[in-house]
Formats: structure tokens, C-alpha cells, sequence
């Protein structure tokens, strides 16, 4: 199978790269960023001749992620790509090729089969990705780079990525701020040095028509220059009234070789979302169809307008050393309005139909800068290997933010109510009155380093260490004040990774992060312990892991409804079990599975929610999917079925532990027929049987889980 040869030439470069040149004195002799893997020269032990950069980062190649669901490699631990199997650390990788069988399209949908990420859990509120990893929203990345937390945050588009590299734990030695939950990095589709390319049309559930573009080339017949140009165009609704779901993508990338050791890309992408944000949510006490529509028509937007433009550098010195960078600019506009349900009573009042209604609604800016520059160095003497990593980061973000809301009579406010027996639409009300304006400025700078050691090919010593500046000054403009404030945190990795035997890894880790606060608060602070175990058979394309770990967390914020203004608790810990199996059991048979345990203990000693489980993270998860191929026969072409479920168990809706949900299993489905060698048609059902729950009571509106959705694609290749 092609990963199966792409695992053993990327073994064979490593043992004759590890043979390479001498230890380095001293870890602080060598600024490192990104590994570019060198041959060994043949009459010199310490010189490494450079070959071509590949793939998307010195040092990552990602074209066997388009052929396999078994990724070897991973930058998704820090900006050292690394073999996953010797990483002291608990990381997946969902490639290109397992998103398209899964005909997932939202990050949300990508991470639903990895272990420890919880989804959904936000029902039919549309505005942003929602998912958990251990129990805590994530951070997100583009490579290497960071964007920002999901919750608030853009929704991204899949389609312009190559692999979701998804990190369980604390690591903000790794990227920068994060939770201890964990952080998901994202890899940006970058042109190849080979002609290629898809075309694909999709249609399906709620109207959806949907078309996309993936193709590239080489500009000039050295392969010195090439492009690469990437496009979705969506117009659908959603699955309930008065929907929308339309979308516009489009990115284009050039890449420069000057020589076989250095390559500059730039890549622009354009995001314009015009959708809605969500039903209304549904009357308590009621079970009503998901279609139903609580809101106002009038006022049910959800913008957003972005323009990126990233530039990423690697070059390959010789002898050792590389150099990488990467930066990104980006400017976005968003805006969102709904109005929805927030009753206590709901249905549960006889006498009265009218539930109350808030109006909300927000409009924002966002610029940011972000740069990241570093040096890796790799040597090796005798038994012992080296590869030290020194950078610097610098991100500047500026945002503008404002948001409107009117409550219900009760609330001593003037929203309509809506006859949830017979809704009716009032109109939109003449004034929404703003409630927050706010201007924030964050600037962030750091130096980071990592050494790791790897003694006789066995035992892997990791040590990372981050010092993040962070200066923030924010600007009420209703208020009229001015705050700021200046923070310096340091954080630390420390892992062992020991190799029982060529298959067979164990490893033990200490992690640190720190993520920023609001201004005036002290930063948020986690740490985590972990023990785990992984096995890669050389027989197949597998790879299996078991991970154990002890996580805490300090100085959360949280949002509690219905207002979701930010509210500060003391300490979070989380206990509990990762599971992940990803195998290409033989030609036709794939299989992915995980399971999840996780003990919630909210710590307050003395407070309202001391002993309570944290808000939306179930003791269970767990998943399966799976395809079997029928290799085609004649006139008959290949035909490929897959078959998965996703169990979450019960969590509680607020931290008071007062509302809960029951277990649920959501199964999906897909079916791909080869028509020809490079024609396909695919159909993907998501939540196959139209299960049914209450995926959020917020205590004013029930939000049930996404429907059955059902939609078919005719794709061709070159």
C-alpha cells in the first residue's frame, strides 16, 4: 500500500539521517524551527546534502494524506515535525483522505471520531464550531500559527485544508496559549511539484447545492515555480425555517524553488459566509419537529467576511541547520442577529402559550499579524541523537466589538414574545439597545526552545520551555475607561518517550499552558500528567494508542445562559482515559475507533459548584467507523461502504449540575462507486436513523442534535 512504502522510505531517510553529523555542544548553540530531512553524504560523516522541500512545512510530507488515514508524522505537538509513535504526547491526525470518505465539511464534523472531543453539544446554534477536547474548549492553529479559541471564533472552511492535527493535552510550549484540553493545528493546502487536480459537485438534504475545485501545476518546467488554486461555492438552508447556509471560498498558492533547499509560498484565501445562526431553540416541555422556527425571519443573520494572507519560508542550510517561517495576516468582519427562546416555564405553563424571546445580536473587526521564525539544528555522535529548536513569536490582534440585546417584560425589557402553539413573526423591534462596545488590542511575544535527545535509538528525553509577554489594553467605550495590563508566563514540557521495541512505545509527559486573559484577570493556567502507550505494526498501516492523564485548570471563564457574559471559576481538574485505534487492516478494510472516559471535578472550596462535573463533558465517549472495498470486476467499478457511530453518554447542561442529558448513539453512513478510473460517485449520510435528543437546555429553550442529512457528490480527478 502506498503508506506502507511511504513509512519505510521515511524510516530508512531517518536511520541514515540519524548517522549523519556530530552532537551538538550544546542546545543553545543551535536556533532550530522545522525538520528538512538530509541524505547522508557519502565520503563526509558530517556534512547532509539538501534534497526538495515536500509537502506542506519543511520536513512534513503530506501527499500520502490524500491515500491513507494513517498519518506517521506530525507537527501537531510544536513546530518540530516528529514521528508519532516516538512523540511523548497524545495526537491525531485526520488526513484529507479520511474527511472525504466521511463527507465531512465543518471542523466539528472532521474531529467527531477522534478521542476525547465531544460535538454537538450545542445542538442547532450554528455559529460556531463546537467541540471540547478532555473537557475544555480548544485553540486553534494554522500552521503553527495561532487563530484563537473555537468557541466565539470563525468557522474554517475543510476544504482548504491538507490534515486536522488535533493535540489531547496541555502543551503551550508547543504553539503558544492554549487550554490544557488540548489545541487542534491546521494544514494549509500548499502547491505541489506535480500536476493534479478535482472538480466535485454535491446536492443533498435542505436544499444543498454545493461545487468545489482542487487543481495545480507547474508554472515554469523546472519545477522551480508552481500554483495551486482551491474554491467551494454553497447555497443551501439549514434544517429548520427560515435558513440559510451559503458560502464562498476561494484560495490561491504559489510556491518559489529557487534551489532544491529553499521554498517560499504565498497563499491568500477569501471566506464570505452568509448564513443564519439558529431555530430559535425549541419550548421546554415540548418535542416538536427540529424544522420549527421560534426566532424572527427578519432578524436571523450571520456574516462573515476574511481576507489571509500567509507567506511561509524554509530553508535548508546543510550541515544540519534549517530555517523556517511562517506569517499571517488576516482582517474580518462578522456580524450575527436572532432572537431566541428563553422561558423557564415553556410549555409547562397551561395557561399562558406566549414564551419569552431575547434579542441578541453583535457586530465585530478583527486584524491580526501573527510571525513565528526558528531554527532547528540536528547532530548525532555515537548513540545519541539531537535535535534543539530555538524561535520567536510575535502576534498582534486588534479587535472592535460591539453587541445588542433586548429581553423579555419579565426582564423589565420590551421583546415580543412569540405563540409557540401558533408562531406568528412580530417584527423586528424598533431599537435594540447596544449593551457592550469594547475595543481590545492584544500583543504577545515569546521565545521558546525544545531539545530532544534520542539515546541509542530507544529512549526519546523531550524538554520544552515558552516565555510568553503579553500586553493587553482594552477600551470601554460606553463606560469610557481604559484598562491594561502586562503579564509574563513561563511554561514547561517535559517528556520520555522509550521505544520497547520498533513497534511498541511508551511515554510519560509533564505539560503547561497558559492563555489569555481579559484585561485586569489573571491568566488562565493549566497542567497536566500523562502516561500512555502506542503501537505501530509494521505488518499494516496502523497506529494505537492508550493515554491516561491528570489535567488541571485555573481561572476559567465561563458563559453561563442566558446573558453568556463571562463568569470566573476557581479550578477544573480532569481525570481520565484516550483510546484511539487507526488501522488499514488489510486493502479493502479500514477501521477507526476510540473511547473516552473523563472524571469532571469542578474545585471551589466553599463555592456554589464545588464537587460538581463541568458543563458538557460526558464520562463516556466513544466511536467507530469503518469501510469495507469491493474491488470492481469488469464493467463494475470499485464499490466502497462505510458504516459508523458515535456514542456520547450523558453530561449536565450547566455547572450547578441542575439539567442533564440522557446517552445517545447518532450512526452514519457512506457509499462510494468508482464509475471510472479517475470518476467517483459518493453518498454520505450523517445520523443515518434521525435520532433525536436534547443536545442543550440552556434552562430557557431546549436545542436538539443535528438531523438526518443526506447528500450525494459526482467527483473527478487528475
Amino acid at each position: 500500500m502506498d503508506n506502507e512504502r511511504t513509512s519505510a522510505r521515511s524510516r530508512q531517510a531517518l536511520i541514515r539521517y540519524r548517522n549523519a553529523v556530530l552532537l551538538g555542544c550544546t542546545a543553545l548553540v543551535a536556533f532550530t524551527p522545522t525538520i528538512v530531512l538530509g541524505q547522508e553524504n557519502a565520503t563526509a560523516d558530517t556534512t547532509l546534502e539538501p534534497i526538495v522541500i515536500q509537502g506542506s512545512g519543511a520536513g512534513l510530507d503530506t501527499d500520502n494524506d490524500s491515500k491513507s488515514i494513517v498519518a506517521t508524522k506530525t507537527t501537531g505537538v510544536g513546530k518540530m515535525p516528529a514521528d508519532i509513535l516516538e512523540t511523548p504526547a497524545s495526537v491525531s491526525v485526520i488526513t484529507s483522505k479520511e474527511v472525504r470518505e466521511r463527507g465531512a465539511d465543518s471542523v466539528e464534523q472532521v474531529v467527531q471520531y477522534t478521542a476525547g472531543v465531544v460535538t454537538d453539544y450545542y445542538g442547532s446554534d450554528d455559529r460556531y464550531d463546537y467541540f471540547k477536547i478532555r473537557g475544555f474548549t480548544p485553540f486553534t492553529y494554522r500552521d503553527g500559527l495561532v487563530v484563537g479559541r473555537t468557541w466565539s471564533g470563525i468557522r474554517e472552511e475543510p476544504y482548504a485544508l491538507e490534515r486536522i492535527e488535533v493535540l489531547r493535552g496541555a502543551n503551550s510550549t508547543g504553539f503558544g496559549v492554549s487550554d490544557p484540553g488540548g489545541s487542534v493545528n491546521y494544514v494549509t493546502k500548499r502547491p505541489k511539484s506535480e500536476r493534479f487536480g478535482e472538480i466535485y459537485g454535491t446536492g443533498g438534504s435542505f436544499n444543498h447545492k454545493e461545487a468545489g475545485f482542487d487543481f495545480g501545476d507547474n508554472i515554469t518546467e523546472d519545477d522551480t515555480l508552481s500554483y495551486r488554486l482551491t474554491g467551494k461555492l454553497q447555497r443551501s438552508d439549514a434544517e429548520y425555517d427560515y435558513s440559510q447556509d451559503d458560502e464562498n471560498f476561494i484560495m490561491g498558492g504559489l510556491t518559489w524553488r529557487p534551489t532544491a533547499a529553499t521554498s517560499l509560498s504565498f497563499v491568500f484565501d477569501h471566506l464570505d459566509k452568509d448564513g443564519t445562526p439558529s431555530g430559535g431553540g425549541h419550548p421546554r416541555g415540548t418535542n416538536l419537529d427540529r424544522d420549527r422556527f421560534f426566532g424572527e425571519p427578519d432578524y436571523n443573520y450571520d456574516t462573515t467576511n476574511r481576507n489571509t494572507y500567509s507567506v511561509m519560508l524554509d530553508h535548508d542550510f546543510g550541515n544540519g541547520l534549517t530555517f523556517n517561517s511562517n506569517a499571517r495576516y488576516s482582517k474580518s468582519d462578522t456580524g450575527f442577529g436572532y432572537a431566541y427562546i428563553y422561558d423557564t416555564l415553556g410549555a409547562n405553563d397551561p395557561a399562558d402559550t406566549v414564551v419569552d424571546r431575547i434579542f441578541f445580536g453583535g457586530k465585530g473587526s478583527n486584524q491580526q499579524f501573527v510571525i513565528d521564525a526558528h531554527l532547528l539544528y540536528e547532530a548525532s555522535f555515537d548513540q545519541v541523537e539531537s535535535r534543539t529548536l530555538v524561535g520567536i513569536d510575535h502576534n498582534k490582534i486588534k479587535t472592535d466589538n460591539k453587541s445588542y440585546a433586548l429581553y423579555p417584560p419579565i426582564w423589565s425589557g420590551t421583546a415580543p414574545g412569540i405563540d409557540w402553539q401558533s408562531p406568528v413573526p412580530s417584527g423586528v423591534p424598533g431599537s435594540i439597545p447596544l449593551v457592550t462596545s469594547r475595543t481590545n488590542d492584544q500583543t504577545t511575544k515569546a521565545v521558546y526552545v525544545q531539545q530532544d535527545l534520542i539515546f541509542f535509538d530507544k529512549l526519546t528525553a523531550s524538554v520544552g520551555l515558552r516565555n510568553d509577554w503579553l500586553d493587553l489594553r482594552e477600551t470601554n467605550r460606553i463606560a469610557g475607561t481604559t484598562a491594561s495590563g502586562d503579564y509574563s508566563e513561563l511554561s514547561k514540557r517535559l517528556g520520555l518517550s522509550y521505544k520497547i521495541t520498533e513497534e511498541l512505545a511508551a511515554y510519560v509527559s509533564y505539560a503547561e499552558s497558559v492563555a489569555p486573559p481579559t484585561t485586569g484577570n489573571e491568566p488562565t493556567v493549566g497542567k497536566q500528567y500523562e502516561a500512555g502507550i502506542k503501537y505501530r505494526p509494521d505488518a499494516f498501516p496502523a497506529l494505537f494508542t492508550a493515554s491516561i492523564y491528570d489535567l488541571t485548570m485555573e481561572n476559567i471563564t465561563t458563559y453561563e445562559p442566558p446573558t453568556y457574559l463571562p463568569a470566573t471559576v476557581d479550578k477544573i481538574r480532569h481525570r481520565g482515559i484516550d483510546l484511539e485505534a487507526k488501522a488499514e487492516v488489510t486493502d479493502n478494510i479500514n477501521l477507526i475507533a476510540s473511547y473516552s472516559y473523563i472524571d469532571s471535578n469542578i474545585v471551589e472550596n466553599g463555592g456554589t459548584y464545588d464537587g460538581k462535573r463541568f458543563a458538557q463533558v460526558p464520562e463516556h465517549l466513544a466511536s467507530v467507523w469503518g469501510t469495507y472495498t469491493i474491488e470492481g470486476n469488469g464493467s463494475r467499478g470499485d464499490m466502497t461502504f462505510g458504516v459508523g457511530a458515535r456514542y456520547t453518554g450523558s453530561y449536565y447542561f450547566d455547572n450547578a449540575n441542575t439539567r442533564k442529558s440522557d446517552g445517545a448513539i447518532v450512526f452514519d453512513a457512506a457509499f462510494t462507486y468508482k464509475i471510472q478510473e479517475n470518476t467517483t460517485f459518493q453518498l454520505n449520510a450523517s445520523n443515518l436513523f434521525d435520532e433525536k435528543h436534547i443536545a442543550n437546555d440552556d434552562g430557557g429553550a431546549y436545542y436538539y442534535n443535528p438531523g438526518r442529512a443526506i447528500y450525494a457528490t459526482l467527483r473527478q480527478t487528475w
